[in-house]
């Protein structure tokens, strides 16, 4: 595996996934999981998830159009999850191989970069 940063990520492109590629090992999805801030690897390590405390219910649909815009440009669509009007949770996996990929991270590092508006901390 080549050694990657978030930035890098965050400049490729997701490629076409058809079913025959391997999806990636436990080993792997925590190597590129170091790259990234708050996503964390589901139990069976098939998909990575981060959730967001936004600030009210608008934050988070303006969140999800951003997420959707890049989601469209990539052609790699994320799980997106608003419950109680301001929790907010994405989930990404490559479906067509039921599993991790390269382009779930790449994803991942670009909705990082998005803008977000998240609710403030209590003093």
């Amino acid at each position: 595996m080549v050694a990657q940063t978030v930035e890098t990520l965050h400049e490729k492109r997701c490629r076409p996934c058809e079913s025959g590629i391997a999806r990636f090992s436990h080993d792997e999805a925590d190597a590129y999981l170091t790259m990234l801030q708050g996503w964390r690897l589901s139990h069976d390590g098939f998909r990575i998830t981060k959730e967001w405390l936004v600030k009210d219910f608008q934050a988070g649909i303006d969140f999800f159009n951003r997420v959707a815009q890049v989601a469209e440009e990539e052609n790699h669509h994320p799980e997106l999850h608003l419950a109680g009007y301001r929790h907010v949770q994405i989930d990404l996996w490559t479906h067509a191989i039921g599993g991790l990929s390269e382009n779930d991270f790449i994803m991942a590092a670009k909705i990082d970069q998005l803008p977000i508006r998240l609710k403030p901390q209590a003093l």
